[in-house]
């Protein structure tokens, strides 16, 4: 297959599979959506298809990240704005066509289709792998079926999101096999994995929510609404804390057992209760669980954190782990200091925080965290009874907010924990262990909501295990590999 031809048709793939996440939502273009750049790699021979194949995709998938712009409350100059927000989605949409042409250059000389297949899926997920250790993921194959296709997504149960992944990989593989062969009974394969794979998924998201009334928690959510670039500055900083310190007092007033606002309601550094506000007096006044996101100082720079007050005290505090490089920090920042947008860069927590209150432990993850399974993995791991988000996806468009949402569903469904989210402008929501939006914000709006929400004790194979699929498969694709090359020679 020459080039010319290869190419449109890896643009056409591509646009199918971004057509898939939220929201446009369409799950089931996933699973043929990556057949046909199986197909022209394999005909080619050529990472090239690969490439551009992900560059469309990451690059719609992601094209929300032009909202950022423009920059100019921050005292950026338009063209300087505009230059780091197009840096930004060049560079994370440039980090996933990498990858995918890691890909083909591992599948692309093999000649076994079997081999094939079991390599293809197991250098994808390997890859996401990759992306989940780095500083930036966000569009995995497993969010693509996010939050419409609740029952594939409880196959993440048992070893997480790449199981999920690993499951669309499989089915175009053989679809694209099938192609390539001309054999029907490979379709009928492909077809029957589909449907088994379902089945299993079907299985586990029949299982009963456990809802003891002891258990029992009363949620409260204040959605501020207050945009970033009003918030920082003296009108708007007492709308949030008037608008805070209200939703405190009649979340607290309707017998909520927590309440909890979003990412940065309070936008400065964080100095004890006696720092005189009217959110401060408010805690004080009705001594009901705070849950508030603000910022710390730590050294010579701070820490985007959630702090839970409780009889005045500040009795817990998790730190965002996941930065987001430019927003939130500057990668090589000694070489690319001066282009920064922020005058300093924070510091990221680790991965054992152990967020504990007198309602049990509890996960946390601030907004880029929830693209990150392992932030709630490990604390689940260690006892957190639900999970609470706090975020604030402010400025970007409903592409975000539907997307962000996608990955907290996956949080909620791979743990088996309630989750509580709260953003700044939407969606704030409760989700239940199957996925299930109980409650949803409108956007751009204030809101202030109490909802019902249960602790588990429950522990998955995934969050006892991790995941172990990839690792199997891998070492599966090297064995076979080995026995492959031995035979040959």
């Amino acid at each position: 297959m020459k080039l010319k031809i290869a190419l449109p048709i890896a643009i056409f793939s591509a646009g199918l599979m971004g057509c898939a996440p939220a929201p446009i939502g369409l799950w089931s273009l996933a699973w043929i959506a990556l057949a046909p750049l199986w197909v022209v790699t394999v005909k080619t021979r050529s990472r090239k298809p690969a490439i551009l194949w992900g560059i469309v995709y990451h690059g719609f998938a992601l094209h929300w990240i032009t909202g950022l712009h423009p920059l100019m409350w921050l005292g950026i100059p338009w063209i300087a704005s505009v230059a780091v927000v197009a840096f930004a989605w060049t560079f994370i949409t440039g980090w996933g066509a990498l990858c995918v042409g890691l890909w083909a250059w591992g599948v692309r000389t093999l000649k076994a289709p079997m081999l094939r297949i079991l390599i293809g899926v197991a250098l994808w997920c390997g890859l996401e792998t990759v992306r989940q250790w780095s500083a930036l993921d966000w569009t995995s194959l497993a969010y693509t079926q996010s939050p419409a296709n609740l029952i594939i997504l409880h196959l993440g149960r048992i070893s997480g999101t790449l199981t999920v992944t690993a499951a669309i990989v499989l089915v175009n593989g053989l679809l694209a096999e099938a192609w390539l062969a001309k054999e029907k009974r490979l379709y009928g394969i492909a077809i029957a994995s589909f449907l088994g794979l379902h089945l299993i998924g079907f299985g586990l998201y029949q299982s009963e929510i456990v809802q003891n009334p002891e258990a029992k928690l009363t949620a409260g959510i204040v959605q501020g609404n207050v945009p970033t670039r009003v918030k920082l500055f003296a009108e708007g900083l007492k709308k949030a804390l008037d608008g805070y310190s209200s939703g405190y007092r009649t979340l607290s007033d309707q017998n909520a057992d927590f309440v909890v606002t979003p990412e940065g309601a309070l936008p400065f550094l964080w100095q004890g209760q006696n720092l005189k506000n009217s959110v401060n007096q408010a805690i004080a006044d009705k001594k009901t669980l705070a849950l508030i996101g603000t910022f710390f100082p730590e050294g010579t720079r701070y820490t985007q954190s959630l702090i839970a007050i409780d009889q005045g005290n500040t009795i817990a505090r998790y730190n965002k782990i996941k930065l987001v490089p430019l927003g939130e920090y500057m990668p090589f920042e000694e070489v690319l200091g001066r282009l920064s947008p922020i005058e300093s860069s924070m510091s990221p927590g680790d991965f054992n925080q152990d967020f504990q209150t007198p309602l049990g432990r509890i996960a946390i993850g601030i907004c880029f965290d929830s693209a990150f399974s392992e932030v709630f993995r490990r604390q689940v791991a260690k006892g957190a009874q639900f999970l609470i988000t706090a975020s604030n996806l402010d400025p970007y468009s409903t592409v975000l907010m539907a997307q962000h949402e996608a990955h907290d569903v996956i949080r909620a469904i791979e743990t088996d924990r309630w989750a509580v989210r709260v953003t700044n402008t939407g969606y704030s929501g409760i989700v239940d262990p199957h996925g299930r939006v109980q409650w949803r914000s409108h956007p751009n709006q204030y809101a202030v909501h109490a909802d019902t929400i249960y602790r588990q004790q429950t522990q998955t194979l995934y969050v006892k295990w991790g995941d172990w699929l990839t690792p199997t498969l891998l070492g599966a694709s090297v064995t076979l590999l080995f026995f492959v090359g031995r035979n040959q020679r």
